[in-house]
């Protein structure tokens, strides 16, 4: 448990620039203590005895209360997860979440079906990184190392080293499949976005848009042509 505390201080000093030192980290990260109650609070639901079961619940809503981030004691937690701001995070009952994974603040794991006692929620592989406002509904995997954008909707699964964006999510870019590793803080893309990665939505607007100026382009020279050709032939009918 020791060896787990220091781990967790130290994830936070890799991942955030402005933590300074490991006291600072442990008395002012909301993120870090929703972890840490969510931990106490996920070992008494695993007891599976009622009175237990309700005290971790209330556990997690004390959580909630102090942290703003509502975790459901029966979520499963990896190593080193990283909850950075955190506020308005909601991770569900059936949720599963790897080593090393980052989470930022408004993210939703959630759940789109209502049957009591099937996985609901989604599972995050290790390292992967969800940026702010994304919401990952339905019980599929992210695979390791992808990365969702600030604001996505996922809806199915994404593939290993992936990134994606935009409401529906789509797939954006797999650039750090081959090079990026769980823990790999080299290639830790904040928010779930690289430099360089864009929407492939808005990539084709933009090349419509391009197509579209050059097709009025040649529309409007064809015109003028037209124009100088009907204004030329009356003259030319009036030669002797």
């Amino acid at each position: 448990m020791l060896s787990t505390f220091f781990e967790d201080l130290d994830t936070v000093l890799e991942k955030d620039p402005a933590a300074r030192n490991r006291f600072e980290v442990a008395t002012c990260y909301p993120g870090l203590h929703a972890v840490w109650f969510h931990r106490l609070a996920h070992g008494l639901w695993q007891s599976n005895w009622g009175p237990l079961r309700w005290l971790a619940r209330f556990t997690s809503l004390i959580a909630r209360w102090l942290t703003g981030i509502e975790i459901h004691p029966g979520a499963r937690l990896g190593r080193r997860v990283f909850i950075d701001h955190g506020l308005g995070v909601v991770i569900g009952e059936t949720a599963e979440v790897g080593d090393d994974c980052t989470i930022y603040q408004g993210v939703t794991l959630g759940g789109t079906a209502l049957e009591r006692g099937s996985k609901r929620h989604p599972t995050l592989e290790a390292g992967v990184v969800i940026g702010a406002g994304a919401k990952v509904l339905g019980p599929f995997t992210v695979g390791e190392g992808a990365k969702v954008g600030s604001n996505a909707v996922v809806v199915k699964a994404v593939p290993k080293g992936a990134t994606v964006v935009g409401i529906p999510a789509r797939l954006a870019s797999d650039e750090f499949a081959k090079d990026s590793a769980p823990g790999d803080h080299e290639s830790f893309a904040a928010y779930g976005l690289s430099s360089g990665v864009q929407d492939p939505l808005d990539i084709l607007m933009h090349q419509m848009m391009e197509e579209l100026k050059s097709q009025r382009a040649v529309i409007e020279e064809l015109q003028d042509q037209l124009t100088k050709s009907q204004q030329d032939k009356p003259s030319e009918a009036t030669k002797p």
